[in-house]
């Protein structure tokens, strides 16, 4: 199957500062993963700069001034996690228009699924908040994109990074024609996505996992809550927040998950994809700290979204 990846250099003039864990390195181990024989096939494109006039059904218009107008000379520390530099505004606006791109790839059909490898990350950006990592919200600013340009209606993101997305709940939330849903470690950074957590319209759905919880509570979560709701909502487009910080290496939190997992959910997703919308898929690069997991773990996902 046609898969797209879409990544641009701009990734790696984001500087976080020294012992940042959301580093360039990331994006360099997951391209130098993707450059194995077996990814020979993907179709290998630049990452467009996002004009500004798509970031904003997403985001305010004070959330985006904001950004446009921090110091581009200089380390910026946002908040204790979130750094802006003299090339994140750049690395910011390719990320989010490589998944408007990879959008416009799958709706155009030359490509079935994509898989975008950009940073900085995107699924705790509020649309009025910088938080965790992000800047803007690529998930979110993917879905306005595919109403906007492609006219569909339901538009689903789900999520497998190890924190919840509570940008992209924030965001979705008022919206009944969007659904996010998300497993993700419960208590964790950043203390949201409680079951409870329902959205306006039952439109938001979380499956929180314990500390310590591995395979098979990963799975039943997908399998009993998750991927039932996702069939009923019959999204037009699935886009997925792939963050693989769940994996046991990783050190910013404590799932156990292994590669495997990461193959299994990405099928089972791509199953809920042919049911409901031609196979359509866009996945985005979240989390995944420890770089060894990242590199095997997005490898064993584009393998899987290429059906290998």
């Amino acid at each position: 199957m046609s898969v797209a990846l879409f990544t641009h250099p701009s990734a790696l003039q984001h500087d976080t500062g020294a012992g940042h864990p959301e580093c360039p390195d990331r994006v360099r181990a997951v391209l130098r993963a993707l450059e194995a024989q077996e990814f020979a096939p993907l179709l290998r494109e630049i990452a467009p700069k996002a004009p500004v006039a798509v970031l904003q059904p997403a985001h305010t218009v004070l959330h985006i001034d904001f950004i446009l107008t921090l110091p581009q000379d200089r380390l910026t520390f946002i908040d204790g996690d979130t750094v802006f530099s003299p090339g994140s505004l750049d690395a910011a606006l390719h990320a989010a228009g490589g998944a408007c791109a990879a959008v416009d790839a799958v709706m155009e059909g030359w490509a079935k699924a994509a898989f975008v490898a950009m940073r900085p990350p995107g699924h705790h950006a509020e649309s009025n908040r910088v938080m965790g990592f992000c800047l803007f919200n690529n998930a979110a600013i993917a879905a306005y994109h595919a109403r906007a340009r492609w006219g569909l209606t339901r538009i689903a993101v789900v999520d497998f990074d190890v924190h919840h997305g509570n940008g992209t709940q924030n965001i979705f939330w008022p919206d009944a024609d969007l659904f996010y849903a998300s497993s993700h470690q419960f208590p964790c950074y950043p203390g949201t996505g409680t079951a409870q957590e329902r959205g306006s319209a039952g439109n938001i759905v979380n499956a929180p996992l314990a500390p310590g919880a591995g395979s098979a509570e990963f799975r039943a979560a997908w399998s009993d809550t998750i991927i039932p709701a996702l069939n009923a909502f019959a999204p037009e487009l699935l886009i997925i927040s792939a963050g693989f910080d769940a994996h046991a290496a990783d050190p910013l939190a404590q799932l156990r998950l292994r590669e495997a997992d990461f193959t299994w959910i990405t099928e089972a997703l791509l199953a809920v994809a042919d049911a409901n919308c031609p196979g359509r898929v866009v996945s985005l690069l979240e989390g995944g700290y420890d770089l060894d997991a990242l590199a095997a773990c997005t490898a064993a996902h584009v393998r899987a979204l290429m059906r290998l």
